[in-house]
């Protein structure tokens, strides 16, 4: 069973530091991301507004949480970095790539675009799997 006793600390800069790599990311592969979406630049910014980095932020934070609980269960409460990191590239693969894979396939979305947004989310795992075994 599932207990919120986290270092909730290690969660939120956990999550500060996917967010951050997310600015990152895709600032350095905006032109590739759009033109993988494909649609153009106006079509993706009509309606903007700040809901998809709120839904993002309340995704990873959840995401932390479940790396920090399911390291603890999956290693015995010895949660450091090799584990949390080992935890949330399991997380990635058996759940995060091929649900992505899945939709984009379904979608007709191109190859390119699973390949940036999964990479960014292997980057998220990766990075909250280092802070949180860091931090706890």
């Amino acid at each position: 069973m599932m207990h919120l006793d986290v270092n909730w600390l290690a969660i939120v800069l956990a999550l500060v530091a996917s967010m951050a790599l997310g600015m990152v990311w895709y600032k350095g592969l905006a032109k590739y991301w759009i033109k993988a979406t494909g649609k153009s630049e106006k079509e993706l910014m009509i309606g903007r507004s700040s809901k998809p980095f709120i839904w993002a932020a309340l995704a990873q934070f959840i995401m932390a949480i479940f790396i920090a609980q399911l390291t603890t269960m999956l290693f015995d409460g010895n949660v450091d970095v090799k584990n949390t990191v080992h935890t949330g590239m399991l997380m990635w693969f058996g759940f995060i790539l091929t649900s992505m894979v899945l939709n984009h396939r379904y979608q007709n979305m191109s190859w390119k675009l699973t390949l940036i947004d999964g990479g960014y989310l292997l980057g998220v795992v990766i990075a909250q799997g280092i802070i949180i075994g860091i931090f706890v």
